[in-house]
């Protein structure tokens, strides 16, 4: 859990020293780095979206998971969860709420190839490289989104704890039916799911991303069934 740690970790330290200079970046400014932002996470998305093997297995998993998201509404309760933290503290932190910023950061911070390939690493391997090199990026990342979201972002480093301490902690339980391929697929899946994230921060589309998070696991029930 110690890659873990440190990433939940440097996601707060970066909210707070995006709040201490919140004040000092212009509008002007804030939006041009956002939409360089937006860029980067899409050249993420696609580079892992990428290093997929097996093409059926993805698109299977994105059309069920949609479903089974659409179904429960993930979005939704992520939503209501934020909007809950945002009337704990205050009602309206700038020009977006607490509830934007929590689920925005949420969803960059927890699905993608590093998130979960370093939380397996972690888990399978005791290897945290992968989780200390995320660190550093989302410590960057949580300054500028913090910048221009506010507080609300720093709930998120208790998402990235919560989720990828379950993968982690997890992954020793599912050893035996986590092959190459089914890494793989999630990454591939997980990485389409960012490139939608990338999309949406640029407003070009208004994609319930949370909607889509089941589609990153079904690729270990094709793990399971080729076991059978």
């Amino acid at each position: 859990m110690f890659g873990v740690t440190i990433n939940s970790l440097t996601i707060a330290l970066g909210c707070l020293i995006g709040l201490v200079i919140k004040g000092g970046i212009p509008e002007k400014l804030s939006t041009t780095i956002m939409n360089a932002l937006a860029l980067c996470v899409l050249y993420i998305g696609i580079s892992g979206a990428l290093e997929g093997t097996n093409t059926l297995i993805t698109i299977i998993s994105m059309a069920v998971g949609a479903l089974i998201g659409e179904l429960i509404d993930i979005d939704k309760w992520l939503n209501n969860l934020g909007i809950y933290i945002e009337k704990k503290f205050t009602k309206q932190d700038g020009k977006v709420s607490i509830s934007q910023g929590f689920v925005s950061s949420s969803l960059l911070f927890c699905v993608g190839a590093m998130s979960v390939v370093g939380a397996l690493d972690a888990g399978l391997l005791g290897n945290n490289e992968t989780l200390l090199a995320k660190s550093i990026l989302d410590g960057i990342t949580s300054v500028i989104f913090t910048a221009t979201f506010g507080i609300g972002v720093i709930f998120s480093s208790i998402s990235v704890f919560l989720y990828q301490g379950s993968i982690a902690l997890g992954a020793s339980f599912l050893s035996g039916l986590l092959s190459t391929e089914v890494v793989n697929s999630m990454t591939s899946v997980g990485s389409l799911l960012i490139v939608a994230l990338g999309l949406n921060m640029l407003k070009v589309t208004n994609i319930k991303v949370a909607n889509l998070l089941p589609a990153m696991f079904l690729p270990i029930l094709f793990g399971i069934a080729n076991l059978l």
